[in-house]
């Protein structure tokens, strides 16, 4: 089976995880609103692989995904013309995650303290870019998979969804401050972790 691919900011990452989503296509599909269908079936493979890398489990990834779907379509009369639906879908699923009970637990265990760190900027052209962009599709996945999932997701909105930071915020209910503070530090422990893969050196 073939990955499907992703290029943000010049990181190019196989989705093999978003492969499956293809599967229950025909679950979602048909909808009865063609206007909502028109708008969400593209971002049913996003939305599939922002919910297995949170949930780490594919059959409650794929449960996720139809879960918001039915609630989007619910609530579709409700949402406001001309505001962004792609945001308002990541939105949706995400707090569907967190009332499951991959979520619950995630809430009761590893939420970060973020008081003491220090915000700095983020930018795309960063050595932590350099070094993905030398990384291959499996230590990428292996590295994103290390990181702590308040992280994680801000990770995968950002350089693989590639929204901006206010859409981010959006989503995950943060100040545009923490998006990047958390940004800036699972590139960084990406970075650590690739030098350590590939041996290389560098100066912290």
């Amino acid at each position: 089976m073939q990955d499907c691919k992703v290029s943000a900011g010049g990181i190019e990452l196989g989705r093999s995880n978003c492969v499956s989503a293809i599967a229950f296509r025909g679950d979602v599909s048909g909808l009865p609103n063609q206007d909502f269908e028109i708008l969400a079936l593209p971002l049913l493979d996003p939305l599939y692989n922002f919910a297995r890398w949170l949930c780490g489990d594919a059959d409650e990834a794929r449960d996720l995904v139809q879960e918001t779907f039915a609630k989007a379509l619910k609530g579709f009369a409700s949402f406001r013309q001309r505001t962004n639906f792609r945001a308002w879908m990541f939105t949706i699923l995400r707090n569907t995650f967190l009332t499951s009970r991959t979520g619950l637990e995630w809430r009761r265990t590893e939420q970060e303290d973020e008081e003491n760190f220090e915000e700095s900027a983020v930018t795309h052209d960063t050595p932590e870019i350099a070094l993905i962009r030398r990384a291959d599709t499996e230590m990428m996945q292996q590295a994103i998979a290390t990181l702590p999932l308040a992280f994680r997701e801000v990770l995968l909105l950002v350089d693989i969804e590639e929204m901006r930071y206010q859409e981010v915020a959006g989503v995950l209910r943060i100040p545009v401050g923490t998006v990047m503070s958390r940004l800036s530090r699972a590139r960084k422990q990406l970075r650590e972790y690739i030098v350590v893969t590939l041996g290389v050196k560098h100066e912290m």
